[in-house]
């Protein structure tokens, strides 16, 4: 069926560029800077009709200072180019259908002698821009998530949910692959929810959610791609910010500076927050049976886990115009965090016949503690060429990423009156992640609406890790435990090429981009017994829009991706912090394969008032999930361990899910405004050995501003999440809710801000079932939520517009 799409894409766009062109006038040209010769981004182009004051026509330039007016009749016109704090130039010219084409060549504009000592824009933007292959929302007055982290932002965004546990969800798909800037970094690899709790909310300009990746894109994530695009300034002069923020969960601090000069330009940020320790109390009861169902087991655990969290994000940007046609851009930024839990469990375990005798009672007390450490660096480098010939671009990207991690954890259960010795096991594992991609993108415009773009891309990444694990003797000394000590060496190669044609035809009454990416991976991994296949995998895309009118539209979308099961899901270890509830990986994983439907419609109304609606069709096949088995006695490396359950992950089957989202933001007057995420689906499972699942799932988000004057502005919101089935289970509800306020003083240039979240509820309880033919468990999670929280801001520069700034604030797209 993919490639039925794929081919059916690529005859449009070869239909579209078979037809004839409309004999239309246009106008062409570029805008620059008279001075320094770099390109003006955002001048205003107008067109007037003779001696009209009436504009007819009209656009803004793009990132190359570029513009191209079309379908413009014969006549004489006035041309205008216009940009704040420039000489307005004035171009008289007339249009004949016979030249076709009237190029207006560089057009320099000139700096006015007298400029302000400081200027400032204000705008209204929309909350979302709906594009062709992605969704933008601009978080800037998500009052809700100020002072907080990117996982605060993620929970109002569109199309995306996030758990009490900080799990995040695409469409209902975990399977995402998140970027920064454009760009992967290990400081993902080995916690997505921590890594995002370092990226102050502050710090984000805008976050990218492409659902429906082109092929310019790498084929990973079944759900999806989100990319955080973080701020970004490319000012003349120097300017600076810092934001800070204190709370009875959470502390903040972050600080931008940034500085440019004619072609060259430089930006330094540092950012670091905290944690504070909350406690979550826990509970569990299991109830499992003998094969002979002649016995039953009961287990019965409840503790509580102490737990803080802290990180801190500092690095460099430098840019350089070469020439109006060269852009260099290097950036490096190191990445640590951090996170550590302490838990004491009294459990109990007690063994009836079938008739309800007692057979036996165990109680006992598990002390656990675990310490993880995350350092990462990374850096780039990207060169951008742009030629005489319009939209004809060749881009250049090395990119590097250093991880490096450490574990410590153990455990120690002791037993009432003595009945048995005391036993644990502690780990040590320290590892390593590096990573290298280099990309190659070139586009070549072909004719009016078709473009050529391809590209090549070579990944190489190296995962080191070792680890050694003690057993606790019964004299209390640690013995090494060899069947669970060991080292691995992890690499994994991915090769890709891509091509892809832009198209257009029935008069520009359909346009699109369809695609197709090869990727080639090479995985080698030094696992006991265990070689991974090299695999090939053919990636097309396709999308297809209609505009009504510049404000509305509709798309379509197909495409294929792939999940790739990472080193932890291979990794054979066994994690035994919990010794009656075990987990390891599973060395002989695929794979997982994903094809994605999506009719997408979004319109624009005055006054920043906007819809975005999304329908979803997706369905996986070799499916990766959990599968939890329960063994009365299970034995790894020599050690018994009772009552376990021990949870694998499989390629199970395949999952179907089809659902909507719809966004809406509206502005009631000049104090009002309400913004609302509606998400709702159908999943089901289909696992061989188990009986099929479907689940109704659905999540909601209300926001409400309120502008109690040009300085002051309020919130409250809420977010829900339903409950979902799985395959053995379920998964329990949850929600937030929020009140914040803002005031702006001294200029505009300082805010200062208080947020309360969930002020009401100091616990929210999670309640959550599994089993399976041998056993039933009931879980009970009691998680703080409760917090209050000031925030401090504050900004000062020379200049407060960006000549240049574009709608991804300088960040190259798509990136890998």
């Amino acid at each position: 069926m993919r490639y039925t799409v794929f081919i059916t894409a690529l005859l449009f766009s070869f239909v579209s560029f078979a037809q004839p062109a409309v004999n239309k006038g246009k106008i062409i040209g570029k805008v620059i800077d008279a001075e320094t010769k770099l390109p003006i981004e955002m001048a205003i182009v107008s067109i007037y009709k003779g001696k009209e004051i009436k504009v007819f026509n009209g656009l803004s330039t793009d990132k190359n200072g570029s513009f191209s007016i079309n379908n413009l009749p014969d006549g004489d016109y006035r041309i205008t180019i216009d940009f704040i704090s420039y000489k307005t130039a004035t171009i008289n010219s007339s249009i004949n259908q016979k030249a076709g084409v009237l190029n207006l060549g560089t057009i320099m504009l000139s700096p006015m002698s007298n400029q302000l000592n400081e200027v400032k824009i204000v705008s209204k933007t929309s909350t979302i821009q709906s594009k062709i292959d992605k969704m933008v929302y601009s978080p800037a007055n998500d009052l809700s998530s100020q002072g907080g982290t990117a996982a605060d932002v993620l929970k109002n965004v569109p199309m995306v949910s996030v758990d009490i546990d900080g799990k995040i969800e695409l469409q209902g798909n975990p399977s995402i692959r998140f970027l920064i800037n454009g760009k992967p970094s290990s400081m993902f690899g080995a916690s997505i929810s921590d890594a995002l709790q370092t990226i102050p909310a502050d710090q984000i300009k805008s976050i990218e959610v492409i659902t429906s990746p082109g092929v310019k894109y790498d084929a990973a994530g079944t759900g999806g791609i989100i990319n955080i695009v973080l701020k970004e300034n490319k000012l003349e002069g120097i300017n600076s910010s810092i934001n800070l923020s204190a709370g009875t969960r959470l502390e903040n601090g972050s600080f931008n500076f940034n500085a440019r000069h004619g072609n060259f330009g430089a930006g330094i940020f540092f950012s670091g927050n905290k944690q504070l320790t909350t406690e979550t109390k826990s509970s569990s009861e299991r109830i499992s049976y003998s094969e002979a169902r002649d016995s039953i087991n009961r287990l019965y655990q409840n503790g509580v886990n102490p737990f803080d969290r802290s990180g801190y994000r500092t690095g460099i940007n430098l840019s350089w115009s070469i020439t109006p046609k060269d852009e260099l851009v290097a950036s490096f930024s190191y990445n640590s965090f951090s996170n550590n839990s302490t838990g004491q469990t009294q459990q109990n375990q007690t063994s009836y016949l079938a008739d309800g005798t007692l057979v036996s009672e165990i109680k006992s007390e598990r002390n656990s503690i675990s310490n993880f450490e995350e350092k990462a660096i990374d850096w780039g480098l990207d060169y951008k060429k742009t030629f005489e010939k319009e939209n004809r671009e060749l881009d250049f990207q090395l990119t590097s990423s250093n991880g490096k991690s450490d574990i410590n954890s153990g455990h120690r259960t002791s037993y009432e009156e003595n009945i048995q010795p005391l036993s644990g096991l502690r780990n040590i594992n320290p590892g390593k992640d590096h990573q290298v991609g280099l990309t190659l993108d070139f586009a070549e415009p072909i004719s009016e609406g078709y473009t050529l773009e391809t590209g090549v891309k070579a990944n190489f990444q190296n995962i080191e890790n070792n680890i050694v694990t003690d057993t606790l003797d019964s004299d209390g000394s640690y013995i090494n435990n060899k069947g669970q000590t060991y080292a691995f060496k992890y690499k994994q190669n991915i090769y890709a090429v891509y091509a892809s044609s832009s198209f257009a035809f029935f008069n520009d009454f359909l346009i699109g981009k369809a695609g197709l990416r090869y990727e080639r991976t090479n995985t080698v991994a030094d696992f006991v017994g265990v070689v991974i296949p090299d695999y090939n995998t053919f990636a097309p895309s396709f999308t297809v829009q209609h505009k009504f009118n510049k404000d509305q539209s509709i798309k379509f979308a197909y495409t294929y991706r792939i999940e790739r099961p990472d080193y932890e899901d291979l990794n054979p270890f066994f994690n035994i912090s919990d010794p009656h509830n075990i987990s390891t990986g599973n060395p002989f994983l695929k794979p997982e394969i994903g094809n994605r439907y999506e009719l997408g419609y979004s319109q624009n109304f005055s006054k920043g008032t906007n819809i975005y609606f999304s329908g979803y069709y997706r369905r996986n096949t070799d499916d990766i999930q959990s599968l939890t088995t329960f063994h009365p006695t299970l034995t790894i490396s020599g050690t018994d361990y009772t009552d376990v359950t021990l949870t694998t992950r499989y390629n199970i089957g395949s999952e179907i899910t089809y659902g909507a989202s719809l966004f809406g933001s509206v502005s009631m007057g000049d104090k009002i405004t309400i913004r609302s995420n509606i998400e709702c689906g159908q999943r089901t499972n289909s696992t061989p050995g188990f009986e099929s699942v479907s689940s109704f799932i659905y999540r909601g988000n209300l926001n409400l501003n309120y502008q109690f004057n040009s300085t002051m502005l309020g919130e409250i919101s809420g977010n829900y999440r339903s409950s979902q089935k799985i395959v053995q289970g379920d998964r329990p509800a949850s929600y937030f809710y929020n009140l914040a306020f803002r005031k702006l003083f001294f200029n505009k240039n300082a805010s200062l801000g208080i947020t309360m979240t969930n002020p009401f509820n100091k616990y929210l309880s999670q309640k959550s079932n599994s089993y399976d033919a041998d056993y039933s468990q009931v879980n009970i999670k009691e998680i703080p939520v409760q917090s209050f929280g000031i925030s401090f801001s504050y900004k000062f520069g020379k200049l407060e517009f960006k000549k240049g700034e574009n709608e991804n604030n300088g960040v190259q797209e798509p990136a890998y």
